[in-house]
């Protein structure tokens, strides 16, 4: 009948009501390739992605023009009442011997120094560096031979799977230079956001570094080494953002592999089952 042609729910043919050995290990390995693809997407939409993106702008605007950074070196050679942290940038800010939020500790019984700082500088080029500029009678051969355990710029981030150059000076270990040499290092800074899930953001900076040892000498001729850190802002920032799968995206993927793979593997068992019973006819025919 014409009516019969619009059944969407047709009688279901005898090759798939048919059991076989051949539609029994299709339906094995189709259930286990299943089963796997299901888990690897599980995996993927239960794990939180990070992407990064670039772009120009002050991402931290309401940071007042300013940027926090912790500072952590030792000097074993040098006294603390010689060590002294000077600041100086591009707007005009010139400061000899910062002292606040600072902390220094003898070592090697008194004759060296670690200095631990936390401070802030301008979003200008500018310079800070370690001397004895502002001690009160300079000495005669301060040695600057030194070791950094932290620079670091912004926010500490605590994230496992974000790996920069937040702290690229961490462990430098310049105890085998001149002792009256002063050390350059030039920084490059690099805004850097992290965004979690939630939407809560952090704002910390990676920074490239390079170096170079001289003997600096002053208008009266003295060697007057000190340890300096001239750094400079990138104008692109570095955006990192946690991201998840959305629920439909995977639903709408399992979906898709458990069709596709059981129509897969049903047009390969009807094309097995097919020949199969095509090759049975042709043996009978041969035997009649």
């Amino acid at each position: 009948m014409l009516l019969s042609r619009f059944d969407i729910y047709r009688k279901v043919p005898k090759d798939l009501t048919q059991p076989t050995y051949t539609g029994a290990i299709i339906s094995i390995c189709c259930c286990l390739f299943i089963l796997f693809l299901f888990l690897s997407e599980l995996t993927g939409f239960i794990t939180t992605e990070v992407v990064n993106e670039l772009y120009v702008d002050d991402p931290d605007k309401d940071s007042g023009g300013k940027i926090d950074v912790s500072l952590n070196i030792s000097l074993p050679n040098l006294h603390c009442e010689l060590v002294g942290l000077d600041i100086q940038d591009e707007m005009g800010r010139h400061e000899v011997g910062h002292i606040d939020n600072s902390m220094k500790i003898p070592l090697n019984n008194g004759a060296g120094c670690r200095f631990e700082g936390q401070f802030s500088i301008n979003k200008v080029p500018g310079n800070f560096h370690v001397s004895t500029h502002s001690a009160t009678a300079q000495p005669q051969n301060p040695d600057m031979t030194h070791v950094i355990h932290k620079l670091s710029f912004g926010d500490t981030l605590q994230v496992q799977n974000v790996h920069g150059a937040f702290n690229a000076l961490g462990g430098a270990d310049r105890l085998t230079s001149n002792p009256l040499a002063s050390h350059d290092y030039i920084l490059k800074i690099v805004p850097t956001v992290y965004e979690d899930k939630s939407g809560k953001q952090w704002y910390s900076y990676q920074y490239t570094v390079a170096n170079k040892e001289y003997v600096a000498y002053s208008h009266t001729g003295r060697i007057i080494p000190a340890i300096w850190f001239r750094y400079d802002l990138s104008p692109i920032t570095v955006k990192y953002t946690e991201r998840r799968q959305p629920l439909y995206r995977f639903i709408t993927t399992i979906c898709a592999i458990i069709g596709g793979t059981f129509t897969v593997a049903g047009i390969l068992d009807s094309c097995i089952f097919t020949a199969s019973e095509a090759w049975k006819k042709i043996q009978l025919g041969k035997m009649h």
